[in-house]
């Protein structure tokens, strides 16, 4: 049954947001992220359970009501850009197949249980990953991010106006928050470090810090078939340098450092740019590592060539030991850290006990097409995840 609960609902899921370029791109707070809540809600609903929009307009899915000292399963529907399928959606389809799994064996939670999708943990649309993860814990503020705005201008504001939403009312809920008792994510491995164990599953001991760094490079413009190689000031060129330099620094520390979004003005193929932003995304596996790095790039970008702002930062996230502890009595498990952001890393630093499952991911690719975990592999997570939900139960 659960299997099948699963692959149900993944290949119900599937057709949503499919990009004709590839893959899928169901962004933050649109029309696609909005279809998978709908058709995760109408499953809940099917069996029984209440469901509700918390102020920072996450989905809850209740299994017998809220209540105090609940263990909530989550994980996220949107996704970036031409994407994976299971980015996300692994982790509430599989929370549903294993209640499910646990329901036949006529289990019963001593504890309230909920299932909640967050919104835009991708932060592919409005540049803040876990928006609706910070926004519920009060991680950020809600007058920040509903002025925050899309690559088309459209604000968070203005996106929730279209939806429905009530702009007014959107905020943290902290009584929410303070009620959960613990929180478990299962999520598709993004890396390759189960394969070489020979595992199906890991348990996830943390997160490494990471920082998201804006760069503003300034040019002159000017026309591309006229202009003497010798007299231009090109910002694309200060912006090639900045690429290589950026990955000497993150090799030399042991991080990882990437430019994965650029904008340059006016973006003509027959015209020297005025400006270029880059995006430059740096993760570590220790804060002092993180911290040199960032200084590396902030010495790449001089006043002369532009100028760099940090625009978010996450430290490190441990895991809470007790609660992993106890599903490590009944998951037989490796131990692997991750350098990707999660929900679970922001509920741990609000202060509640968070732990994270997950899937063997054969190739390691994530973010693109091509990431898939199998389907014993998929079964094999439903059947972890059922044996910590009935042990923190």
């Amino acid at each position: 049954m659960s299997a099948a609960t699963l692959e149900q609902l993944l290949a119900a899921f599937a057709p949503v947001g499919r990009d004709p370029a590839g893959g899928w791109t169901r962004r933050g707070f649109s029309a696609h992220e909005e279809r998978l809540r709908s058709m995760l809600e109408a499953e809940a609903t099917r069996r029984g359970w209440s469901s509700s929009i918390d102020a920072a307009t996450n989905l809850w899915l209740w299994l017998e009501g809220p209540g105090e000292d609940a263990l909530v399963l989550g994980s996220h529907l949107d996704s970036v850009v031409c994407g994976g399928a299971l980015d996300g959606p692994l982790g509430l389809a599989s929370a549903l197949a294993a209640i499910d799994l646990l329901r036949a064996r006529r289990w019963r939670p001593r504890r309230p249980v909920a299932l909640v999708a967050f919104r835009d943990e991708e932060g592919g649309r409005f540049g803040r990953a876990c928006l609706g993860s910070r926004v519920l814990t009060g991680a950020l503020n809600p007058s920040d991010a509903l002025a925050l705005e899309d690559d088309e201008g459209v604000s968070l504001a203005a996106a929730l106006d279209s939806l429905g939403y009530d702009r007014r009312t959107f905020g943290p809920d902290r009584n929410l928050v303070a009620s959960i008792g613990s929180y478990l994510e299962l999520h598709i491995e993004q890396g390759r470090q189960l394969a070489p164990h020979g595992r199906a599953v890991g348990l996830g001991t943390g997160i490494w810090p990471h920082a998201r760094l804006r760069a503003i490079l300034p040019g002159r413009p000017n026309h591309a078939g006229t202009t003497p190689m010798h007299e231009r000031d090109d910002p694309v060129v200060t912006l090639a340098h900045l690429v290589l330099e950026v990955r000497r620094a993150a090799l030399a520390r042991g991080a990882l450092a990437t430019v994965g979004r650029v904008e340059v003005e006016p973006n003509a193929p027959n015209a020297i740019a005025r400006a270029v932003e880059a995006w430059v995304d740096v993760r570590a596996p220790h804060e002092d590592a993180l911290d040199g790095l960032i200084v590396d790039v902030e010495r790449l970008v001089t006043p002369t060539e532009g100028t760099l702002t940090v625009a978010s930062r996450t430290p490190a996230t441990a895991f809470d030991a007790a609660l992993s502890s106890s599903i490590a009595a009944v998951v037989d498990a490796p131990r692997i850290a991750t350098g990707a952001g999660h929900d679970a890393g922001i509920l741990q630093d609000a202060g509640v006990p968070s732990a994270m499952i997950f899937v063997r991911n054969p190739t390691g690719v994530s973010h693109a097409p091509d990431e898939d975990a199998t389907r014993e592999d998929r079964r094999r997570g439903v059947e972890a995840l059922a044996r910590a939900i009935e042990v923190l139960t």
